[in-house]
């Protein structure tokens, strides 16, 4: 975990009007832990005694606030994950068969790669994009083929 990470976090919740509760910060840790997008449940199951009501209600505050990032699975249920700018850049693999999402990083060349596509369309179409993100659908290791 970034030794910044609070403090960081902190920072956007205050720019949005919010505070920085205990609550907050215990649901930043899981994240933080977890090195995946994770659903509900795993939040809950990762940190006992959360109110499942307050885990929603503060993954939503996090959210607008820019501290997490919400990654939407075939499976119609959200996982969750702290945002770009708190973690490093990265992409998902999302299971269609299970819905589990898990991150990926690609090599710079093939992240330049990327950008270039991006701003290829961009200059197409007058669209003025502000980053990329990639969510390569399929079936993972653990569900049958």
């Amino acid at each position: 975990m970034r030794p910044d990470l609070h403090d960081l976090v902190a920072a956007r919740l205050r720019a949005d009007g919010q505070r920085y509760t205990a609550s907050r910060r215990r649901l930043v840790d899981i994240l933080a832990g977890a090195g995946r997008p994770v659903s509900i449940p795993e939040v809950l199951s990762a940190g006992p005694g959360l109110p499942q009501s307050s885990a929603y209600r503060n993954l939503v505050v996090l959210e607008q606030a820019g501290a997490v990032g919400r990654v939407l699975a075939p499976d119609g249920h959200a996982r969750y994950e702290l945002a770009e700018g708190l973690v490093e850049h990265h992409h998902h693999l999302v299971c269609v068969a299970c819905g589990s999402v898990s991150d990926f990083t690609l090599a710079a060349r093939s992240e330049r790669t990327i950008d270039r596509a991006v701003e290829d369309v961009a200059g197409a179409t007058g669209f003025r994009p502000s980053g990329h993100r990639l969510e390569i659908l399929g079936i993972c290791a653990h569900c049958p083929a």
